[in-house]
Formats: structure tokens, C-alpha cells, sequence
């Protein structure tokens, strides 16, 4: 399979080009071929798959890089056997970039203060120039463990981490290595590495997940009101409803207890809002849902309202990150003592996993219809990538080398091109709305736009992302499944689904910061 991909990639790169071409001649002016800066999702990116880069917090990419440079206290060329890099806004936590062995911590020459860590297969991971190693030889660290801190030891003209990866006993650029192994060195503030990644087990495309955040302050009724016990009957539909709808049912009952103890008090409140899970009647209007299969919404009844607080706050954003989650709480009741009441009530029932992007994108916008379209060779390059992991198998949460869900293997095509997406599809369609890319209907698709449906999130998310590969057949290239694997499939029959777009990325680069060290 992977054969037969590589053979028709050199066609489609052919194809492509009079396609991009014409699409950026349409544009017209100075933005033709030229690279914009891309609009940011805010929180840091969270890390998956086997590697990271070494530091949590943003950093600077040095143009001092693998290969022949010229040594700054030596003044003359040297070759220079790892990547530079300096964390922003100031010296930071060193951490390693996949879990593994600690085999060197000590001082060494021009290194300075040096840990080594050896990885799976015999590659080794180099840490120079630490101002302080907080780990030992013999220690067996996990992917994003803290090993010292940056510093300016050895041979060295000012504080940065000196990176260096090993492999079969020699050293090898990080930049492309990292890049291939899903953890690209771009500058990106990449969140603390989680000791656990819980995997729902029937959840069979891409995704990850994030904890409700805890309550913070200020707070009110939660401070004089426990929480109360749970009629056996509401707690079924809080969990039907989460089923439904990929939230922790646990939230819906923080909701519940603050709104009526569970239905103990649901007299209409003096703002006017009824049933169980206290909605005003024009917002039920508009997010009301028929839960228990009658054929209609009805406010009063305890099936509807609970399936309707669970849509509300998908359409609110709650899958949207830890700040995602509090904007959506705080959509159903502006107030801030609110959103703190119900995290702290939800988290004394035990909290949970919310199945989205720990970044947030916010509510998905229109796009920016103005924007050129990724450059040909730019969008070559990504099909080329993509094409050449055609029988790849697909794991739920892998992000590379060799094996992907739906949602990194997009992520990584694109970043070959210098183009950092959130993880996840959902996030990944919202980040092109806010100004990445625009929409584009059904029937004027080309090679590299993106596909967006659902899934195993149910009918009201996004759940799967896809390539298109050739319009003309309706093929993509996509991480489809545990039993299908990556390859090229058709997307005759996506317009049925209940969510189907089409999205074309902008000619978008990180252009991340890079300074001298």
C-alpha cells in the first residue's frame, strides 16, 4: 500500500500545482506568496505522544543550529553537533524529551553541567550547559520529567540549553528528528507532560482529553451548601446525557445541585427560569433538545432539560481547554462565584476527563476568505509527507513516527511546512476559523484542503479530520481507523453525515522568534 502511495505522489504533485497557482493568482496583490503569521490558540500546547520539547514554557529557536558554525569563543568553524535553544521570557526547567534512562549527570568540559538520557532502541537525548542537574545517574525519568535548569555553564557566551539527540552513536540533527517524531521545535509553550494519558476503549478515532479544572474563588453557596446525595433517576440521565455528548457527567451535576439540588427545588425562579436544570424559556428555545425520545422539547421535563444543559455547554465551548470549560459555565450563569460553586461541586463527585483540546481556540469563527492559499510547493510538500505514510496503522493517541490518529497525522503533515495545529479535529477546525483559513463549499475542493466531520463525539462535535487528496475521485489521505489504518479512502458519501465542512489553510508559518546564543 505504502508502495503504490509513493508512486502516485509525483502525479498529484503535478496536479496540484496549476490548482494553487491559480488559486493565489485569483487573490491578487503584495500577499501573494507570502507567508503570514499565524493566529494563536491560547493556553499552551499540550504534549502527546512520545516526545516533547525540552522545555514547558516558550523558547527562542537560536540560528545556531546542526552543522558547521562558527564558535563563538573559539571564533572559528566548528562543527556544532546539537540545536540551541533559550526559553522565554528567562531561564527555565530543562525537561526530557521522552521518557527513559539517565546515564550522564555531572560536569563535562565545554558541556558544563551535562545530563544524558537513554531512550528506547539506544537513542540518547544530550542536556548542556545546565545551570543545576536535578537528577542522577541510574534515574529512570518519564517524558517530561525536570532535569535541571538552564544555565550558562561550560563553554558557553549566555544562558540556553544546548540539545542533542543521539542515534546509533552518532549525532543527528533535532530539528528534522523531532519534527518526524511529532514533537516539532517551534518556539510553542508546551503544557507539563500528564504520568497517565487516560484512553476511553471505545473511542476508535483521534482525540485527547483534559481534567476539569479545579474551583477557585471566589465561591458562595458551595460554601455553606454540601453537596447532596443524587436520586438514583437523575443520576442516570446526567450519564446518558454525558454519554451523549463527551462530557463528564459529573459537570451536569455541579450543575444541577447549584441549580436545584437535583430537582429537590425547581419551582420557576424569580428571573423566570424552569425545570431541573433552571433555563430561561427563550434560551431553552434555541438549546432545548428532546432527551427522552418523545418527539419534542419540553422545559419542565427532567430528560430534556439535563440533554439540554449538556448541548448548551458543547455549544458554549466547553471542549475548548480549562478556560473553555469556565467560559461555558459562565455562559449558562454569568457570574464567576457560579462557575467556581459548580467545579466544586462537580470535582466532589468525582470530576473527570473532558474529551477535547486542552488549547483554546474559542468559539469557532467565519475564517478569513482573503487569505492566499498554502504556496505549491509548500502544499507538495504535505502531500508528499502524507502519501509517504500510506499504511502507517492508526492508534487512538499516538502522534508518530510511524503510527497516528486522525487528528496528529494532520497536524504532522502540516507541520512539515513550518505549521504548528492544535491536536485535536475540533480544535484544529476552530483554529482555522479564527483566521488560519477559510471555508469552502462542497464541489470546489482541491488537493490539501481539510475535512472536518462527526464522529465518536457524538452527532454535535467534530469527531474526525481528513485530507483531501484528489477532488476528482473524492479520495483523501487520512488516519481512518484502528482496522483501516492511514491511506487513501473516499469522502462520496460525508455530505450525509450531520456535520461536514470543507476548510482551506491560509499560506500560514509560525515565523517563531530566533535569536543568537
Amino acid at each position: 500500500m505504502k508502495k503504490i502511495a509513493l508512486v502516485l505522489i509525483p502525479l498529484l504533485a503535478l496536479m496540484c500545482l496549476p490548482l494553487a497557482l491559480g488559486a493565489m493568482a485569483v487573490v491578487g496583490g503584495a500577499a501573494i506568496g507570502a507567508e503570514l503569521r499565524t493566529v494563536d490558540c491560547g493556553g499552551a500546547i499540550p504534549a502527546t505522544g512520545d516526545f516533547r520539547p525540552p522545555f514547558q514554557q516558550a523558547y527562542a529557536v537560536s540560528q545556531r543550529g546542526f552543522g558547521n558554525e562558527f564558535h563563538p569563543i573559539a571564533h572559528e568553524w566548528r562543527q556544532h553537533t546539537g540545536q540551541d535553544l533559550s526559553s522565554l521570557p528567562g531561564p527555565g526547567p530543562v525537561v526530557a524529551i521522552a521518557g527513559g534512562k539517565v546515564t550522564f549527570a555531572a560536569a563535562r568540559g565545554t558541556y558544563g553541567n551535562l545530563v544524558d538520557v537513554t531512550h528506547a532502541g539506544g537513542m540518547v537525548s544530550r542536556y548542556a550547559h545546565l545551570a543545576k542537574i536535578t537528577v542522577k545517574p541510574g534515574q529512570v525519568v518519564s517524558l517530561g520529567a525536570t532535569l535541571g535548569i538552564e544555565g550558562s555553564t561550560g563553554g558557553s557566551t549566555g544562558e540556553h540549553l544546548h540539545l542533542e539527540i543521539h542515534v546509533g552513536g552518532r549525532a543527528v540533527d533535532p530539528v528534522p528528528f523531532m519534527l518526524e517524531h511529532g514533537a516539532p521545535l517551534n518556539g510553542k509553550a508546551v503544557a507539563p507532560s500528564a504520568t497517565t494519558t487516560p484512553v476511553p476503549s471505545d473511542v476508535t478515532e483521534g482525540g485527547i482529553g483534559f481534567d476539569l479544572p479545579a474551583a477557585g474563588a471566589p465561591r458562595q453557596d458551595s460554601l455553606h451548601t454540601p453537596p447532596a446525595s443524587i436520586p438514583p433517576a437523575i443520576k442516570s440521565l446526567y450519564e446518558a446525557a454525558a454519554d451523549r455528548y463527551k462530557i463528564p457527567w459529573t459537570l451536569l451535576a455541579g450543575i444541577g445541585m447549584e441549580e436545584t439540588g437535583h430537582g429537590r427545588n425547581k419551582g420557576t425562579s424569580s428571573a423566570g427560569a424552569q425545570g431541573l436544570m433552571q433555563f430561561m424559556p427563550a434560551t431553552f428555545a434555541t438549546m432545548g433538545v428532546d432527551g427522552n425520545g418523545d418527539g419534542r422539547a419540553d422545559i419542565h421535563n427532567d430528560a430534556d432539560s439535563v440533554y439540554s444543559a449538556a448541548n448548551y455547554l458543547i455549544k458554549s465551548g466547553v471542549a475548548n481547554g480549562p478556560t473553555g470549560v469556565k467560559k461555558a459555565i459562565w455562559a449558562y450563569n454569568h457570574a464567576d462565584w457560579y462557575v467556581n460553586d459548580v467545579l466544586h461541586y462537580a470535582h466532589t463527585y468525582g470530576g473527570g476527563l473532558v474529551l477535547g483540546d486542552p488549547t483554546d481556540c474559542g468559539v469557532a469563527g467565519a475564517g478569513n476568505p482573503q487569505l492566499p492559499p498554502l504556496s505549491s510547493d509548500r502544499l507538495t510538500k504535505v502531500l508528499t509527507w502524507a502519501g509517504g505514510h500510506a499504511g502507517d496503522p492508526y492508534v487512538y493517541g499516538a502522534n508518530g513516527p510511524n503510527a497516528w490518529d486522525c487528528s496528529s497525522f494532520t497536524q504532522n503533515a502540516f507541520a512539515q511546512v513550518g505549521i504548528s495545529m492544535p491536536r485535536t479535529a475540533g480544535a484544529q477546525r476552530d483554529w482555522l476559523a479564527k483566521g488560519n483559513g477559510f471555508r469552502v463549499q462542497p464541489g470546489h475542493e482541491r488537493p490539501g484542503d481539510i475535512i472536518f466531520w462527526d464522529s465518536y463525539l457524538g452527532p454535535d462535535r467534530i469527531g474526525h479530520v481528513l485530507i483531501v487528496w484528489d477532488p476528482t475521485t473524492k479520495t483523501t489521505i487520512d488516519a481512518r481507523s484502528t482496522a483501516k489504518g492511514v491511506g487513501h479512502f473516499s469522502y462520496a458519501d460525508g455530505a450525509k453525515r450531520n456535520i461536514f465542512e470543507i476548510w482551506r489553510i491560509g499560506n500560514m508559518a509560525d515565523q517563531p522568534s530566533r535569536q543568537p546564543v
